[in-house]
């Protein structure tokens, strides 16, 4: 008994000899690499489901987005199975409606756009040729190194058959997960705070109030700007003649998903069309309007449409998406933000609620912040 109490006021007076900033450093090492450690197994587990990951994260996103209308519905008197199953059908109607819209919008153009593209990489090559110390023979040889490199990368029939079932299969998964959370998003939320004491389960309902506030206003809110930039790039390419303006509008859509790199792709794919259909004075069009629209959609239109507590630091953002990339691809890319705002804006909300705590007086409960809870009319799907 006394050789362990001598053995750990050893070790005390020991550690109380080691500078702070020493002690600070070790103790913030360990804290970090078990942080670092529990994030890469839990990366690494999504990465081997990839298929359950992506249809969870799908269904997690498109019920923050259609939560109001099924909410909207189940005010109305409507149950909740046929809320859910009203809401499904709307989401399917919209995706299908676009899709045809598009096809017809721009079959008419593939006909016309061979012959465009070929008089365009025509003035393309002449115009690289000529301002740039490039000979022809050089152009040709990159040019066939990388049509090679597309071809030897193409998946084989058989992997694109069986992607293409997985994908089906996952979007079938999509939407029968997306229905029950919509339909049974309450009782699911209360059966999980039932599994918590009754001394932490207010902090839960509050932190999940605000992840699911968040990732709702995240969603909602890249899909406005990500239709504003799409509307904006779209008009510009009409007005300049580039063909399939409609699916490069779709494409700057869908990029608006990722920040920041998603927009500079989109744009990037945009200026390149213009460059090989029309010539580089419309590319340089292309791309003074892709810059104008984002210029405005960043600096005027983010802020009046994210929250204050969904916006995060640019620097953020970008580390963001592309540690998400290194992990999981394009839908790392995808998920990586949303992820970082909710879990930041959960961990705020359990750091408000403990400073709360430790300020009531003593003895009497403290009395949290007024948050609409995951288990309020509208704080989760199916509530």
């Amino acid at each position: 008994m006394g050789e362990a109490t001598d053995r750990s006021g050893g070790r005390d007076r020991f550690l109380d000899r080691l500078p702070w900033l020493l002690r600070w450093a070790v103790v913030g090492s360990a804290c970090l690499l078990i942080v670092a450690a529990g994030v890469y197994v839990l990366a690494r587990i999504a990465a081997l489901l990839a298929p359950l990951t992506i249809a969870l994260a799908a269904t997690l996103f498109l019920a923050a987005l259609l939560d109001p209308v099924a909410n909207w519905l189940r005010r109305h008197r409507t149950p909740p199975a046929l809320a859910a199953l009203a809401t499904l059908l709307l989401l399917l109607g919209l995706l299908v409606g676009a899709i045809v819209l598009v096809w017809r919008l721009t079959a008419d153009q593939f006909s016309d756009l061979a012959k465009q593209l070929d008089q365009g990489l025509t003035r393309t090559r002449d115009f690289l040729t000529s301002a740039l110390p490039i000979s022809p023979g050089q152009l040709d040889e990159w040019t066939r190194r990388a049509v090679s490199g597309l071809r030897s990368s193409a998946p084989d029939p058989v992997t694109g058959a069986a992607t293409v079932a997985e994908a089906a299969g996952a979007l079938l998964l999509v939407l029968v997960l997306l229905f029950f959370l919509l339909k049974d998003g309450r009782p699911m939320w209360h059966w999980v705070l039932g599994r918590t004491s009754d001394r932490s389960r207010p902090m839960a309902t509050h932190a999940g109030g605000a992840g699911w506030r968040t990732l709702g206003a995240y969603t909602r809110g890249t899909v406005m700007i990500a239709a504003i930039d799409a509307i904006g790039i779209g008009i510009a390419l009409v007005i300049l003649g580039v063909p399939l303006a409609l699916p490069l509008a779709v494409i700057t859509f869908l990029g608006g998903f990722v920040p920041i790199i998603g927009a500079t792709v989109a744009g990037s794919v945009a200026v390149l069309v213009g460059l090989a259909a029309k010539g580089p004075t419309t590319a340089l069009l292309v791309a003074a309007a892709v810059i104008a629209v984002q210029q405005l959609e960043g600096n005027l239109l983010e802020p009046l449409i994210m929250k204050r507590q969904v916006r995060l630091h640019p620097v953020v953002v970008l580390v963001a998406v592309t540690a998400g990339t290194l992990l999981g691809g394009i839908a790392g890319a995808f998920v990586s933000v949303p992820i970082t705002a909710v879990v930041y804006n959960v961990l705020r909300t359990i750091s408000e609620d403990r400073r709360a705590g430790a300020h009531a007086p003593t003895g009497a409960p403290a009395d949290p912040p007024s948050r609409s809870g995951p288990g309020d009319a509208t704080g989760v799907a199916g509530s």
